[in-house]
């Protein structure tokens, strides 16, 4: 009976482990992560670009299901360090993407100004939400003698500007009835942590990247 007992007492905290770390899991997974940016020099300029790992709550997936169209704003910027004071910002980008569905197609959809891309998978849509690339930040404010803001940065060993980037869930852009729920309700905070790191300026000496 001593052994029967142990053996039970083992499965039982067994299942409960389980359980606990499925939740775990689970709450790990909803949300926003980043999982890659960088900032790489284009014939254009330069470019910062970012990957998120978008995860949807239950509540937001079924909002979405129901015919609700999500906003995703996302931000990405490059800032100089001033000696002096706080740092200030060479140039900020925020981009709105916005992800329906479609009941009759069953087909999701990821919207990128007049721009859009159908899916017929949530994940493959995610992955595409998750990619965000930022308009090149222009040559000629890196040019050594125009005092551009990058010249620091073409001196050697000098890190003078870092790179920012965010992405979350614009709940204001909601119905207004899920309004009062989103803000309330932990469910609807689907935001990335702060992103920063700074600039290599190995990067811009090295010219256009293929």
């Amino acid at each position: 009976m001593r052994c029967c007992k142990n053996s039970l007492d083992l499965l039982f905290r067994s299942v409960l482990l389980i359980a606990l770390y499925a939740g775990s899991a689970v709450a790990v997974a909803e949300g926003i992560s980043i999982t890659k940016a960088e900032a790489r020099m284009t014939e254009g300029g330069l470019q910062l670009s970012a990957n998120f790992d978008v995860k949807l709550s239950a509540p937001v997936e079924t909002a979405l299901m129901s015919g609700v169209t999500l906003h995703f704003v996302s931000e990405l910027a490059v800032s100089r360090s001033r000696w002096y004071w706080f740092d200030t910002d060479v140039t900020r980008e925020e981009q709105i993407a916005r992800l329906s569905y479609n009941a009759l197609t069953r087909q999701y959809r990821i919207t990128r100004g007049s721009l859009f891309q159908s899916f017929q998978d949530l994940n493959a849509a995610l992955r595409l939400l998750g990619h965000q690339v930022a308009t090149p930040v222009p040559v000629s404010e890196m040019d050594k003698s125009g005092g551009g803001y990058f010249s620091r940065m073409l001196k050697k060993g000098s890190d003078c500007c870092s790179a920012y980037a965010r992405m979350r869930l614009d709940v204001s852009r909601l119905p207004k009835p899920l309004q009062v729920n989103a803000l309330t309700n932990d469910d609807w905070k689907l935001e990335s942590a702060e992103h920063q790191w700074e600039i290599d300026p190995a990067i811009l000496q090295a010219g256009p990247q293929p």
